[in-house]
């Protein structure tokens, strides 16, 4: 686990910085202080570009002495006499220049990690610098793993995060941040370049600040001689220009001006590069330009990949960090590990509030308040949001105005920027606490929203100065004079003399867009709106004049057609752009915008976004919108944003009628799509794990099914029969049998078409250590011959749990067969069932499996091999795996094995040696003819036989073997309890026969099939006279399929409606 530092919040006015200059931090150090002749001169806001926790840090001119770093410390008391400290040492020198040298290198050394324990061991919130502590003493831990979810995670981040408050972690490693360089006992080889993933503000910069200061102060891997920070916003600046990797040092960091090329070579380094998403640069790893000299010049990009790759410095360490989206641009091949920073966990999040308000009844208000709403709960896993909750509940539950708490995104944000425009209004207008802008002040915030918004529909989440002036806004005036940003410079790079913005959160920038684009359109800036929708009409003046003209283009049915129906076209309008865009990058931004329609939040930032009234007829116009989205072809990941703007509008007729859905014993309401998108979004978020899901049981069409689908993370029993599942589903189901916990332990795909690739997937989750699966079916997926292989590969190559495997209706070959025979013979192997039903087996497959079901006989209950052209002789070896001792099967399917009389004397002989466990058999469809049923009755009538069902569908009976079964029942009945005889020629001898049986007391049978047996009203008439004589048994009869009339079935009938009789029905179908 690394840490993260958590500041209090010792001023009332501790603002923001909406849009924050970036890059390491940075001090004006004048140029004695590089020379280390005085401490430094520290005058800017220190600033991260992943932020995580409050306000940036700020450096104070004069550092007291009881906050000086270790590092400062020890190197004061020893700094006057360095020379002697290396004489100390006991290396033995016979060159006074390679002594000279040594002590020079130490020097900058010296001088390197006392210019980074500055820069990062003092952090002070807000604009109040007496407040200033050691970092060291104010962070809290974050939780950091090994491993990574394998698929590429196009979600918008805020729906990763919720996806993740589900897990712990894919792998479940979890790794401090001092130890991401040495390697797991049982790993093997050095691990040289790391990549550590993390949604924005999750912390990933400071997991980097805290390596950097744990190393500066000799705490922590002192093995390393050079660590070297370098930033993908800094480095984009000089992207077009030629460096050597030695001037890139000189450059970027002066400290190490006298670092000399033999001292790269000589030296452990290692290099950090923060912020691959944020990177302009073209890294190609396919290039075959090879760079291996220091001294060499390139492109940037080009000393990157040789360095990453190993070319350059190959005894070097490298530590890249990224959000999940730009990791991609790394080659798995040059990575030794993957860590992802997941921010706090819950108790961290307590932990938090706790730190942040001394006042534990104010604490606890603020931490109930936010595991009320799970969204506010699931945000506060990122530090940053964490701070800009408290900064609100503060204000709100310490001020005379008791205002209710926010509830949703759109109202916490909003608060949040009235609080920061109270702020700026109090700073730089003398105390005044007016709520009101000034022009100046509201014309900067609007062309930040401008920025915001026209960068966010790039993807960008940095700028620079040339990208403010392009929407208006003075870097020198504006924005300094309003503090809604701070420049600051690295003096100490003659490079940089250009400055580097960002958001102190992408959700920030997400907001400040919404609400540009809602002043917009209340304010009819046409051009704008055009602009953003200009793919969806060509004209807004003509839509808003002609409504019908957008329910035409999109299918909408509107009946009213009055003054407020634009707000409804221009937020459905832009749901639309939502949903078809290539990315998730306009989800929360379109959450936004559907907050701002209520007339709460336009109250509060009525002074940014302009007047207007929204009627709630015109609220409940877009409710019913929403609700009737098309969502046809788009994926549950994104369609569940339309649940998610109902949220923002505080409407929660949907949730309740998902709710009383999910209460009701009978699924019979008909879902809509968006009903299932938002009833897989609940089954997901629950804390209680779905003990089925059984997607046949929802009345809803194919697609709504699928929206059904990604609730398979939160179910144990899953059932996804007939869904026609895509590759992307697939990801899902094995995305949540790699998760920890995985819930998952049956597993249900029975007649879905699984290509190669598909399987693939599925067998990728399979080999999770995580997976706890324990059934399997895949019945009738029309599983290839290369599919078979990779899934029972995948049973052989771990210890799986696994009790039951059905791989019925797929052709599996002979090499298949063999393969799983290896897995059922393997120790690990615990296969309860093992159905292999219509898979093309051979009398040879079939020895194959006997002899390995011998070798490993103790698990085994249920073996299914119908529909197989096993033959008598493939039987025989069977009945050698059946007759011994150890064997506990209790369910043998045969039906349709092309078997014959002489199987039945096989079985009989095998069953009466080990006749206790077997208590279904199955073998219908097969010409036993009566000689077949004489052996069997052998077995039946011994003593040890507990069989309880027994299935001889036409199996070319006559009478004869109705004589034969009464026979031996009478002998011993108490067994029995179904005895299927249909489709044999029984004719009413046989019937006549069969009740002697049934007419005893000793008869037990509930179900007796005998349809299709040439039966008359006779056979009737000795059924009901054996009902009569027995009263309780059989409960179930079925007699379909005879030359009845009705009449012929009146006795009977009466019997089943009379309450002093056991049978409950009666089957009839002429």
């Amino acid at each position: 686990m690394c840490s993260m530092f958590l500041g209090e919040m010792t001023s009332p006015l501790s603002p923001i910085i909406f849009l924050m200059p970036n890059g390491v931090e940075k001090m004006n150090i004048s140029q004695n202080d590089r020379n280390g002749s005085g401490p430094p001169e520290l005058s800017c806001l220190s600033v991260k570009s992943d932020r995580s926790i409050d306000p940036p840090p700020v450096f104070s001119r004069k550092v007291p002495r009881r906050y000086l770093s270790r590092v400062q410390r020890h190197f004061e008391l020893t700094r006057e006499d360095f020379g002697q400290v290396l004489w100390k040492d006991p290396v033995s020198y016979t060159d006074g220049y390679t002594l000279q040298n040594d002590i020079i290198l130490q020097k900058t050394l010296h001088e390197h990690k006392l210019s980074l324990s500055r820069k990062h061991g003092h952090v002070v919130e807000g604009i109040d610098e007496s407040g200033r502590t050691l970092f060291s003493e104010i962070y809290i831990e974050l939780y950091i793993t090994e491993g990574l979810d394998e698929e590429v995670n196009t979600q918008h981040e805020v729906r990763q995060l919720e996806t993740g408050s589900k897990t712990r972690t894919i792998s479940d490693t979890p790794i401090k941040c001092c130890d991401i360089f040495k390697p797991r006992p049982d790993q093997q080889g050095p691990i040289r370049v790391v990549l550590t993933n993390g949604v924005a503000g999750i912390g990933k910069t400071f997991s980097v600040q805290k390596f950097t200061l744990d190393w500066a102060e000799g705490l922590e891997n002192q093995d390393v001689g050079l660590v070297v920070a370098l930033s993908f916003r800094e480095l984009n600046l000089i992207r077009d220009q030629q460096y050597s990797l030695l001037k890139l040092l000189h450059v970027f960091h002066p400290t190490l001006q006298k670092i000399t090329p033999e001292n790269l070579k000589d030296c452990k380094l290692l290099f950090i590069f923060d912020g691959l998403d944020e990177s302009r640069l073209s890294l190609d790893f396919r290039s075959t330009e090879i760079v291996n000299d220091v001294t060499q010049m390139s492109s940037v990009n080009v000393l990157l990949t040789n360095l990453i790759q190993g070319n350059l410095l190959p005894s070097s360490l490298i530590w890249i960090t990224s959000r999940p989206a730009a990791a991609n641009q790394i080659p798995p091949t040059c990575l030794d590990r993957v860590t992802e920073v997941r921010g706090f966990t819950d108790t961290q999040i307590d932990e938090y509030f706790r730190k942040r308000f001394r006042d534990e009844e104010l604490s606890n208000r603020v931490i109930s308040h936010i595991k009320a709403s799970p969204m506010l709960h699931i945000m506060c896993r990122i530090p940053v949001f964490c701070w800009i909750s408290a900064t609100v509940q503060e204000h709100m539950l310490t001020t005379d105005k008791r205002e209710e708490l926010p509830k949703t995104l759109t109202d916490l944000y909003s608060h949040f920027l009235l609080d920061q425009m109270r702020r700026k209004s109090i700073k730089y207008h003398e105390g005044s606490k007016t709520q009101e802008l000034n022009d100046t002040y509201r014309d900067v915030l609007l062309k930040l929203g401008k920025l915001a918004f026209e960068h966010l529909e790039k993807g960008n989440i940095m700028f620079y100065q040339e990208d403010l002036e392009q929407c208006g806004l003075d870097v020198t005036d504006a924005l300094v004079c309003s503090g809604v940003c701070t420049e600051i410079f690295m003096s100490e790079s003659v490079i940089l003399q250009k400055s580097i913005y960002c958001f102190v959160h992408l959700s920030v920038q997400e907001f400040l867009a919404a609400v540009y684009m809602f002043h917009c359109f209340i304010n009819r800036k046409t051009d704008v709106l055009q602009g953003f929708l200009k793919e969806e009409y060509k004209s807004v003046e003509s839509l808003l004049l002609h409504p019908s003209r957008f329910e035409t283009l999109f299918g909408y049915f509107t009946t009213t057609a009055d003054a407020d129906l634009p707000l409804t076209i221009f937020l459905t309008t832009a749901m639309k752009k939502n949903l078809k865009s290539d990315g998730s990058h306009l989800d929360l931004f379109v959450r936004f915008l559907h907050g701002l329609c209520l007339e709460s939040n336009q109250r509060l930032l009525k002074d940014l976004i302009g007047q207007t009234e929204t009627c709630p007829e015109n609220i409940q116009r877009i409710i019913k919108n929403l609700k009737e989205m098309n969502v046809d072809d788009i994926s549950p990941s994104r369609s569940i944003n339309v649940f998610h703007c109902l949220t923002e509008i505080k409407d929660q007729s949907m949730h309740q009628e998902i709710t009383k859905f999910l209460r009701s014993k009978r699924k019979s309401q008909h879902l809509s799509l968006i009903h299932c998108s938002a009833l897989a979004y609940m089954l997901q978020m629950s804390e209680t794990v779905v003990d089925e899901l059984d997607l046949e049981k929802y009345k809803t069409p194919v697609e709504g099914r699928q929206m059904l689908i990604p609730a398979v993370r939160n179910s144990r029993h899953v059932r996804l029969s007939g869904c026609e599942i895509t590759e992307a589903h697939c990801e899902m189901v094995a995305s949540a049998l790699k998760s920890d916990p995985s819930h998952m332990r049956v597993l249900d795909l029975s007649g879905n078409y699984l290509e190669n690739s598909k399987v693939k997937i599925l067998c990728n989750g399979l080999q999770s250590q995580h997976c706890q699966l324990e059934t399997l079916r895949m019945d009738g997926c029309d599983l290839s011959e290369i599919s078979t292989m990779s899934v029972i590969l995948t049973l052989k190559s771990k210890s799986f749990n696994l009790k039951e495997l059905d791989l019925s209706s797929n052709r599996l070959m002979e090499d298949a067969v063999k393969e799983l025979c290896d897995f059922l013979q393997s120790e690990h192997c615990q296969l309860r069932s093992l159905r292999l039903a219509a898979c093309s087996l051979s009398e040879y497959s079939c020895s194959l499996l006997a002899r390995a079901l011998k070798s490993n006989h103790y698990h085994l209950r249920i073996l299914d091999l119908s529909h197989n052209h096993l033959q008598d002789t493939g039987l025989k070896e069977m009945c050698d795996f059946l007759q011994n001792p150890l064997c506990q099967l209790e369910y043998l399917g045969l039906a349709r094995c092309s078997l014959s009389e002489i199987s039945c004397a096989c079985l009989t002989s095998a069953l009466e040696y080990n006749p206790t466990h077997l208590r279904h058999l199955d073998l219908r469809g097969n010409e036993l003819q009566d000689s077949g049923v004489k052996h069997l009755c052998d077995f039946l009538q011994s003593p040890g036989c507990e069989l309880e069902t027994l299935r001889l569908w036409s199996c070319s009976l006559s009478e004869v073997s109705c004589s034969l079964l009464a026979s031996a029942m009478m002998k011993n009945p108490s067994h029995l309890r179904e005895l299927e005889l249909s489709g044999n020629q029984l004719q009413d001898t046989g019937v006549t026969s069969l009740c002697a049986f049934l007419s005893t007391p000793f008869c037990k049978l509930e179900i007796l099939r005998l349809s299709s047996c040439g039966l008359s009203k006779t056979s009737c008439d000795s059924l009901a006279s054996a009902l009569r004589s027995c009263q309780r048994y059989p409960k179930d009869l079925n007699l379909s399929y005879n030359h009845l009339k009705k009449s012929d079935l009146d006795e009977l009938l009466e019997l089943s409606m009379s309450p002093n009789y056991g049978l409950e029905t009666l089957r009839y179908i002429q």
